[in-house]
């Protein structure tokens, strides 16, 4: 198997992991009732069903975004001007003034 599928598939369980945590966060806290409807109604499943696999969808395609935009080279700054590097040396300035009309 190539490389980039394992590495795929490893972060889509990653991704569903986090997802049903994510969820079973979401019905141990009770948001907006959501236990209480869930528990109560004969088809709660479903509905926890659906929101597992719609976070994890969610968490999955975020979770290997991010790690293949990691995977880039970091090159540095090419933008601007270098930064000034400050010095303690002092620098003899003539001060000059011109006389008025």
């Amino acid at each position: 198997m190539p490389e980039l599928v394992k590495l795929y598939i490893r972060h889509v369980i990653i991704g569903f992991a986090l997802a049903g945590v994510f969820v079973g966060a979401l019905l141990w806290m009770n948001v907006a009732n959501l236990w209480h409807l869930v528990s109560t109604s004969n088809i709660g499943w479903i509905a926890v069903a659906m929101l597992f696999f719609g976070h994890g969808i969610v968490f999955a395609g975020v979770q290997f975004a991010i790690t293949i935009m990691r995977m880039g080279e970091d090159e540095g700054p090419t933008r601007g001007k270098p930064a000034p590097v400050a010095t303690n040396i002092p620098v003899r300035v003539e001060a000059t003034a011109h006389k008025r009309p």
